[in-house]
């Protein structure tokens, strides 16, 4: 009994003492945001330590949860630092978390969503905006270059150009090579209108497992590019970025003086048969540098005004951009104006609604294509004007017909200017309810407006340069695209050691194209502008179909489940189905699955007792993708008319005929696209030391090959021999490679090493047929081939015939035999001695060979940034290696054209002067075929960026009312090693026709000063 009664008391006790520690407790409130942004975070975990008691915030960020007043608050989300917080009787706490330094922690944007870098079973890098307006690029997607492993960028020195970009390999012949861009929910082929101080972070999704969400435009890779927005809780600032600075070429490309000129030219003439040169005295002649008159040192300028705040409910940024470039050829202009708004509301906890909108103006000042052509061949003893101020006229300088330009009239009297109008953005609505559901909808879309105004004046320069009659053409352009998504997104978490998030989705979108081309003759140039309704022989021309069809509709249902178990095994499955009405009703709808998993390695309990990694993780994916970007046109079956077909009629009348001169496919479909991805990430050493290791297959299914057919059915010349059908297969795979280290010394210096490496190789798997593609790529004659594609080998290698040594003397020639029968009996001293490849005595086609691959195997890049105290510098270094340029400039040549210096310096001119280089008649007989003299090394390695900075100390800058004062020096390109004997080794161009150097954009260095100020 007594016993009993002691247990009693001993429980009563218990009970009063729970109660009273329950009577003690508070309610605490509060809200979690983003020690940066001031964005509030919804979903945080808040717990009371050593108690079962915890809580989420809501979608407004705040919480609410019962505590004793001297408890202790764990506070934690993915992708920031864990706080722990006293609440010291406080029952009101607001709490800001700080992002994690850790790479895996960071959160980067994926399609149509966000996640933890640790919990991405793909392959995706993100970049931050910061980095991107670190550099003087006027396109965001420039900036990139030499950053991503797997990514190549190919940029062009014209002004507001936009870049071509390869991420993992080139994966198609005929279809749009470039990947997809996706600018705040909306796609975009193109986002020249972007201005890079806008971006606040770019993500490239390089595998088929994180592209697959976006379908039917993801085989080439996707890049996202998430603009700027407002600040919660955060008075209004005002930031001010500009720069000014000056575009200079790289490299200095020196041609042959007048003295060399006439010299190389009278050797040329004794070759052709002349008993002497037409040029009796050599050094009687000066010289025009061609180079430096037409080409210069440009201006840049770029100007960025930003507005920022927004209290708890409404967040704005407004942002104005203008920038004016210089091209380096003299003329040439290039003006951009934008103008971003960007507005978010939160109208209660539950709805959030929000737009951004982008208004674009592009106006610039075109030049003649031909003028690089025209530098480089111009005649260098013809001035530029004559005394009496008329053009210097290659007339009068006994030169071929082909030589007869002067290049600063083509410049003079080339009119061209080109403006571009374009308003873009979208309005979205995010609706929170049963506490896990977010249903998401967004309406996006691209309207464009552009005109090219050209006009040829009557005009005499020169003997060969006149016009007799005035043209006006006009070039008008209208895009409309419109893109409606919705989205709806479970999210929870299960028993703490399950979490899952299903996303379901639906959307359509709309792409309108429409050029009309307007001209007419005799329109005179009244001084204030030019209207075709003053001339005659108007014509009108609407051109509907090109690479896109006039008019084309998707419609678009797509769902993605991501589930991950203790955050130690992780799940990601993809479907995505699309329809096109640009296909047949057979072969409209593609469905593209995707599977991804991962295995955190760290998390699991053999690894709790080590200290070297802090996070390591196993990722590997599948998938399918499309790449609606084929030429769907060509299933059209069009009816030709012209002046070679005449209709005879009944009693011999006549008329103008018609009839089928091309043959097409029965029907084009998308090229499809699989992927396999596997890889290593890995945190080490405290974080300072972040490793990724990546492997890659990525094939083109139903790729779109050229497919023979018989000339002799009666086609025209411009169709050749062939029709394109889906009958390949590509592939492009290899190994990816990023490490960085990040640490500090002592409490001023900080430092950010980092680097990266892809190897890529690409191939032609399969072709129906072993069909194979051959290109002339500016060679001289159409049967000139000098690209070729072909089963096993990579898409538009070079290809011609092998270049053994130079012909030294007539006796050489002859010696060259095959038996009795000597293999090139044309040839003369001086001429290329090609290698008899198949060993039947003759120098024809069969003896072509592969000479090199325009498709590079290893693209790098090494990235740095140092602090110390006030002071930032950042260096970045680019470039890529196993790849070919075929420098086509040297070559294209018909006559009395003018040579480099190198080749000058180094021609054959007699027995023994040379045996790599050949004579002056570099472009007769044979040597002017396709061979691996005109194949260089395209390899380079360059300083992408330099900059240095300092920020004025805030003790000077709050004087001034001042928040940020930083003043910097930088410099773009200014370094670079190569071996090419070209302008730049940085050279694009399509599928079977890349890497050929003719008529190319020279690229430049940049060398500016900026500042950036925030009030």
């Amino acid at each position: 009994m007594k016993r009993i009664i002691t247990i009693s008391l001993c429980g009563l006790l218990c009970l009063l003492f729970i109660n009273r520690a329950s009577a003690q407790n508070i309610t605490v409130k509060g809200t979690v945001t983003d020690s940066k942004t001031g964005e509030t975070l919804v979903g945080v975990s808040i717990a009371v330590k050593s108690t079962q008691t915890g809580t989420q915030t809501g979608p407004d960020g705040k919480f609410t949860l019962s505590a004793a007043p001297t408890a202790e608050l764990s506070i934690s989300y993915i992708g920031y630092a864990t706080q722990t917080i006293a609440v010291a009787g406080k029952t009101d706490i607001d709490v800001k978390l700080v992002a994690q330094t850790n790479e895996l922690q960071q959160v980067v944007v994926v399609g149509y969503g966000t996640q933890r870098k640790l919990d991405v079973t793909g392959s995706v890098v993100q970049i931050k905006g910061e980095e991107i307006s670190k550099q003087s690029s006027v396109n965001p997607i420039s900036s990139l270059q030499g950053k991503v492993a797997g990514v190549q960028i190919t940029n062009s020195g014209s002004p507001g150009a936009s870049p071509e970009v390869r991420i993992r390999g080139l994966g198609t012949v005929y279809g749009n090579a470039n990947p997809l861009y996706v600018v705040d929910g909306v796609w975009y082929d193109d986002i020249s209108f972007l201005n890079p101080n806008d971006v606040e972070s770019l993500s490239v999704l390089k595998d088929a497992s994180s592209e697959a969400i976006y379908g039917i435009r993801a085989a080439n890779g996707v890049i996202l590019i998430t603009t700027k927005k407002g600040s919660k809780n955060t008075k209004a600032t005002v930031n001010y970025d500009g720069i000014v600075g000056n575009q200079v070429i790289t490299n200095e490309f020196k041609l042959a003086n007048g003295q060399q000129y006439a010299t190389i030219i009278n050797e040329l003439d004794v070759l052709g048969g002349a008993a002497q040169g037409r040029y009796a005295d050599p050094n009687s002649f000066g010289t025009t540098d061609w180079n430096h008159q037409i080409y210069r040192n440009a201006l840049i300028t770029n100007h960025n005004l930003t507005v920022n705040g927004g209290n708890d409910k409404s967040t704005y940024n407004v942002a104005f951009g203008y920038l004016k470039q210089d091209g380096i050829v003299s003329t040439n202009t290039f003006d951009r104006y934008t103008l971003r708004i960007k507005n978010d509301f939160e109208l209660s906890q539950y709805l959030k609604v929000g737009y951004t909108l982008t208004g674009n103006l592009n106006q610039s000042r075109d030049i003649d294509g031909s003028i690089f052509h025209q530098t480089y061949a111009a005649v260098p003893i013809v001035p530029v004007r004559y005394a009496d101020g008329t053009y210097g006229d290659p007339n009068d300088f006994n030169v071929t017909s082909s030589a007869m330009f002067n290049p600063q009239v083509t410049l003079d009297f080339f009119n061209q200017r080109s403006k571009t109008y374009r308003a873009n953005g979208n309005v979205y609505a995010d609706l929170k309810f049963a506490k896990h559901f977010t249903f998401h909808t967004s309406l996006g879309g691209d309207y464009g407006q552009g005109a090219v105004t050209n006009y040829s004046p009557l005009y005499t320069a020169t003997f060969s340069q006149r016009s007799t009659k005035s043209t006006l053409t006009l070039t008008n352009n209208q895009t409309r695209n419109w893109i409606f998504e919705n989205t709806l997104t479970y999210q929870n978490t299960f028993n703490k050691d399950h979490s899952l998030t299903v996303l379901l989705g639906q959307g359509a979108q709309s792409y309108r194209f429409n050029q009309t081309i307007e001209s007419a003759e005799n329109v005179p140039d009244n001084g204030n502008g030019y209207y075709l309704s003053q001339g005659n022989n108007y014509k009108l021309k609407d051109v509907e179909y090109g690479q896109y069809p006039l008019y084309s509709t998707v419609s678009s249902y797509f769902g993605r489940v991501n589930y991950s178990f203790k955050s130690r095994y992780l799940l990601n499955a993809t479907l995505r189905a699309d329809g096109s009405s640009k296909f047949s009703p057979s072969e409209r709808w593609g469905y593209f699955p995707a599977v991804g998993a991962g295995w955190v390695i760290s998390e699991e309990e053999f690894m709790k007792n080590q200290s070297f990694f802090n996070t390591l993780k196993l990722r590997g994916s599948w998938g399918k993708n499309g790449n609606m970007g084929v030429p769907a046109a060509l299933s059209t079956l069009v009816v030709t008319q012209n002046d070679g077909l005449i209709y005879v009629g009944p009693g011999g009348y006549t008329s103008p005929g018609a009839n089928i001169t091309t043959i097409v496919p029965d029907q084009i479909y998308w090229e499809k696209s699989s992927g396999t991805d596997i890889g290593i990430e890995a945190s080490m050493l405290k974080n300072r030391l972040y490793a990724e290791v990546g492997y890659y297959d990525k094939r083109t299914d139903r790729a779109i090959f050229d497919a023979p057919i018989l000339s002799s059915i009666g086609l025209s010349s411009s169709s050749g021999s062939s029709i394109i059908s889906n009958q390949a297969t590509f592939q492009n795979k290899g190994f990816e490679f990023l490490v960085t280290w990040k640490d500090k010394i002592g409490k001023d210096f900080g430092y950010t090493l980092s680097g990266n490496l892809g190897i890529n190789q690409n191939k032609v798997l399969s072709v129906a047929g072993n069909n194979y593609i051959d290109q002339a790529v500016n060679t001289v004659g159409s049967a000139n081939i000098n690209t070729h594609t072909v089963l096993g080998q990579p898409i538009g290698q070079f290809y011609g015939l092998k270049v053994v040594g130079i012909f030294q003397t007539p006796e050489e020639v002859a010696a060259y035999k095959k038996g009795d029968n000597q293999i090139m009996p044309n040839a003369k001293a001086g001429d290329f001695k090609y290698q008899d490849v198949n060993n039947d005595g003759v120098i024809d086609d069969k003896d072509r060979v592969v000479l090199g691959n325009p498709n590079p195997k290893f693209t790098y890049g090494f990235n740095t940034a140092f602090t110390y105290k006030n002071f930032d510098l950042a260096i970045d270094v680019q470039g890529v290696a196993g790849v070919d340029i075929y420098n086509a400039n040297v070559a294209l040549r018909f006559g009395t054209e003018n040579y480099s210096q190198d080749f000058f310096n180094n021609r054959w001119h007699g027995a023994g002067t040379s045996n790599t280089y050949p004579s002056a008649n570099i472009a007769g007989g044979q040597n002017n075929r396709s061979n691996s003299f005109y194949v260089e090394s395209g390899s380079y390695v360059r300083v992408r960026n330099m900059q240095l900075g300092y920020t004025i100390p805030t003790a000077i800058t709050s004087k001034l009312n001042i928040n940020r004062l930083r003043v910097f020096v930088n410099a773009q390109n200014a370094l670079n090693f190569f071996s090419y004997k070209g302008f730049s080794p940085e050279v694009g161009g399509g599928a079977t026709r890349a890497g050929v150097d003719a008529n190319v954009y020279p690229l430049y260095a940049t060398y500016n000063f900026g500042v950036n100020v925030g009030f």
